[in-house]
């Protein structure tokens, strides 16, 4: 069986090693490109948000390379996303790809579905059940190293003293990681990959600023989406904190949902309404990085996605509440990195200088 996946970040080198260790044949997803997301908007709805149409893309560039199975996921509660795969689906057969979707929907919302669709990949590929616990189990220590690794990046990007070479020495750590084919290779990998970028030239007298990412977890997860802002802005000299990675979002949507907390916080400013995606996360994480001392947060959000602009128009009185600045980006098909840059510099320079007020009413205070 030929199966492929969405390209969400660097997942794409573990869901891989995930694929070919079942039995099947794998076709990786390209990056997202322009063709991608010329291909998905030719296709998709005209108010479809920008995940959806990338999406759309990289499921025709998979189906022109072979693929007979897309693996994906589902959602709950009140967000589109859920059933995004249903709309593909549809597409896909419109087009005659041949292609079938095969959406996993969260275990916490449908247990028995989701055990159904893994235990289809496994007799499909030949394997026993301990062999592929085994194969589960590698695979998530896989991710999980790549998470520890990228993060790593975007905490030293903002202290190297030659331009890019952080970004060059992660790119040489998921190298390493995507040949590891056990634990003990993967743990290696990882070590080898860490220390790679502890030995990046860094000039510690600096002090950055901290910047929140917050958002849709597509745009925020997916490089070629955000026109990869942590690089950018790790290389502007500031240092960024992503609140999604995949091995925090699959632990509170397969394992326990951990996600309470986050919503106890934004309570205060959303009552009981359920707004839905990753809304009332972007409320409550704006006010953890507050209280975390970050000097601001910028929230990304694809144009016309309902639960962000429901955040978006609440993040105000956070904002002000917490004494945050707030930087939304709504992100669509015309949404170049340029525009991207010119703003976040913007938001940087403001950042900067209400940092050097504050610092200056502080010795005032001192004085006085």
């Amino acid at each position: 069986m030929k199966i492929s996946f969405p390209h969400m970040g660097y997942s794409y080198l573990a869901l891989k090693w995930l694929v070919e260790n079942t039995g099947h044949e794998c076709i990786v997803p390209p990056e997202p490109s322009s063709r991608t997301l010329d291909l998905g908007v030719r296709h998709a709805p005209e108010f479809a948000c920008i995940p959806f149409k990338i999406l759309m893309g990289t499921y025709l560039e998979v189906a022109e390379k072979g693929a007979e199975v897309i693996l994906t996921s589902g959602g709950m509660g009140p967000c589109r996303a859920g059933l995004y795969w249903v709309m593909h689906q549809y597409i896909l057969d419109e087009l005659n790809t041949g292609v079938k979707v095969i959406a996993f929907e969260p275990p916490l919302c449908d247990l028995k579905d989701f055990i159904k669709k893994l235990r289809w990949v496994r007799r499909t590929g030949g394997l026993s059940v301990k062999e592929f616990v085994q194969v589960l189990r590698i695979t998530w220590e896989k991710i999980k190293a790549i998470d520890e690794v990228e993060i790593l990046s975007h905490e030293i990007r903002p202290y190297e003293t030659n331009r890019g070479e952080t970004t060059r020495k992660l790119w040489q750590a998921l190298e390493m990681l995507d040949k590891a084919n056990n634990e003990a290779e993967i743990q290696d990998a990882m070590q080898e990959g860490l220390k790679l970028l502890r030995d990046v030239a860094q000039d510690r007298s600096r002090n950055p600023l901290k910047i929140g990412i917050i958002g849709e977890i597509y745009v925020v997860l997916e490089p070629a989406a955000n026109h990869y802002i942590q690089i950018m802005l790790g290389e502007m000299g500031v240092q960024t904190d992503r609140s999604i990675y995949l091995t925090s979002y699959t632990r509170k949507n397969t394992i326990v949902n951990l996600e309470g907390d986050v919503f106890q916080i934004a309570k205060p400013y959303l009552g009981e309404a359920p707004i839905g995606g990753h809304g009332a996360n972007s409320i409550g994480e704006t006010i953890l990085y507050a209280r975390h001392g970050f000097d601001g947060v910028v929230q990304l959000a694809p144009f016309a996605c309902i639960p962000e602009i429901v955040a978006k128009s609440i993040i105000p009185a956070v904002s002000k509440d917490y004494g945050i600045p707030v930087l939304t980006l709504f992100i669509d098909e015309q949404t170049g990195k340029a525009g991207v840059q010119t703003r976040l510099e913007a938001f940087v320079d403001l950042l900067e200088k209400r940092r050097e007020v504050k610092a200056k009413r502080g010795i005032e205070r001192l004085v006085i």
